[in-house]
């Protein structure tokens, strides 16, 4: 049986994409490539990253020349918005591999929003009781090497292109013992477990693509089951009620595991309870064995305690903006003491210090994240109304703008209509834009729901998102009453990483 060939936005040309556009910059100035934009300058940096969180480009040009190949190689395979939902092919991929992923053990995390900010922690904690830790997170925010983390920093592009050699062979055999070849999220994730076992990882931290029951993932069998937040998503592919969602999502859930639950809708969480009871697995559900017991603002976070599994967990300070973020730590903490086989029928708890050093070091890229002031300029990942209600929260909590300026370029796939919805108190003026893949929304179309949801007094066009970039901080500047404005940058995660480009942050 042949394979369908992928659709055309699964094919990214990347001639067409933000990278194309910031290369043949860096071409004409090697040292920085400099995007103009009216009459600011918005810088795209081709030099090292500001942090380790999101890399840039490899330094040496034969490096970047081997790493675009395997990125193009793997771009020519499904991607993750085209489907066959079974996990019979990256099966097939651990078998032949000699079952990577059961060389560790492991944490799994699934739920709609909330996931990567909540592996980071857990990551970060791990690494504080100075365990080895495998990460494997998506999608990324620029760079594809971020998906795969060895001890908290995204894993280097040399041994990245090396994982893919060398299991780009059994990739292969198993495409051609297959009726459709390994997506470009399967070979991803064999590479990850590949690479935790050759590392080899103390534990990996596993986030799903999409779903949990068929999910490439959902080949590891966790002994602690992560649920972070289960709102609507995806709704095409996992079900239209969060019960229908979670029914999905409950397929993480193996026979003894312990399951740390966030917050759910009741019906969301009743699902994962049966199921849970069907496995005989233990559950430790926030608001009731855990939670969040204070929480106040800080300059660049908030100060929070914690009730965790074994004790109570004070003076805490994380430098993430949001109370979305408190309880993704709560869910965290709660999830570390489960791996080290805390409970609540124990009096012990995990060293105070080792757990505030952890929690002040986490970054969360793209989430709630400063990259520019003055105007103070914001970028959030929200993509889904649940995440751009928590982001709308955080911001009003955190931030005390004059005037909000919003820059919003969706994928077309997504409920933009309830992502606007929960953005419009908040923001003054709206930019509507679209970023270089050819899954965004197209400009005119969103700013034909804009206008419904804002007036069309408040919405803007600017196809180009540094063209956008520029007209929200003009906005932000243009007189002086408004001193204090801001501008928040938001609505897909390849936005918000074309922005942190444009900004100088890549």
């Amino acid at each position: 049986m042949s394979e369908p060939r992928p659709d055309r936005h699964d094919e990214p040309d990347p001639d067409e994409t933000f990278e194309g556009i910031v290369d043949e910059a860096t071409q004409r100035d090697p040292d920085l490539a400099v995007i103009e934009a009216g009459s600011r300058t918005l810088r795209a940096h081709s030099g090292q990253p500001q942090g380790e969180a999101v890399p840039a480009r490899p330094a040496d040009p034969e490096t970047d020349k081997a790493l675009r190949a395997v990125e193009q190689e793997l771009a020519g395979r499904w991607g993750e918005t085209k489907l066959e939902p079974s996990v019979t092919r990256i099966a097939a991929l651990m078998d032949v591999l000699g079952e990577p992923q059961r060389a560790y053990p492991s944490i799994h995390i699934t739920g709609t929003n909330g996931k990567t900010s909540t592996a980071r922690m857990i990551e970060a904690l791990l690494n504080a009781f100075e365990l080895r830790t495998g990460r494997y997170t998506s999608p990324h925010v620029q760079s594809i090497t971020e998906r795969i983390s060895l001890d908290g920093a995204p894993i280097a592009p040399e041994r990245f292109i090396e994982t893919y050699e060398d299991v780009k062979p059994y990739v292969e055999m198993v495409d051609a013992q297959q009726p459709y070849r390994l997506s470009f999220f399967e070979v991803l994730t064999g590479m990850a477990y590949a690479a935790f076992a050759d590392a080899p990882v103390d534990v990996a931290v596993v986030e799903v693509g999409m779903g949990g029951t068929w999910d490439a993932t959902n080949v590891i069998d966790s002994t602690v089951a992560v649920i972070t937040p289960i709102s609507l998503d995806h709704t095409d592919r996992l079900g239209t009620t969060p019960a229908e969602i979670a029914g999905e999502k409950a397929g993480v859930i193996k026979e003894g595991a312990t399951v740390i639950l966030a917050q759910q809708p009741v019906d969301a969480a009743q699902v994962m309870l049966k199921k849970a009871v069907e496995v005989d697995a233990t559950v430790a559900r926030e608001g009731m064995e855990f939670g969040v017991t204070s929480r106040e603002i800080a300059v660049g976070g908030q100060l929070i305690g914690l009730r965790g599994l074994g004790g109570e967990y004070e003076e805490i300070f994380l430098p993430l903006y949001g109370a979305h973020q408190a309880h993704n730590a709560a869910v965290a903490l709660a999830a570390v003491e489960a791996f080290f086989g805390i409970g609540a029928e124990q009096a012990r708890s995990l060293d105070i210090d080792a757990i505030r050093k952890a929690f002040a070091s986490v970054l969360s890229p793209g989430r709630l994240e400063v990259v520019r002031s003055s105007p103070t300029v914001v970028l959030d990942a929200a993509h889904n109304p649940a995440g751009a209600k928590a982001a709308a929260e955080g911001v009003s909590e955190a931030f005390s703008f004059s005037r909000l300026i919003g820059v919003v370029g969706t994928s077309a796939d997504k409920d933009v209509r309830g992502l606007l919805e929960a953005f419009e108190p908040i923001f003054a003026e709206i930019v509507v834009t679209q970023n270089s893949t050819p899954r965004a929304m197209d400009a005119d179309e969103l700013a034909a729901i804009a206008v419904e949801v804002f007036g069309d007094e408040r919405v803007q066009v600017e196809p180009r998102l540094d063209d956008a970039l520029e007209a929200a901080i003009t906005l932000a500047e243009e007189e002086d009453e408004y001193a204090g404005a801001g501008v928040l940058v938001t609505g897909s995660v390849i936005t918000v990483g074309e922005a942190r480009l444009l900004l100088g942050r890549g």
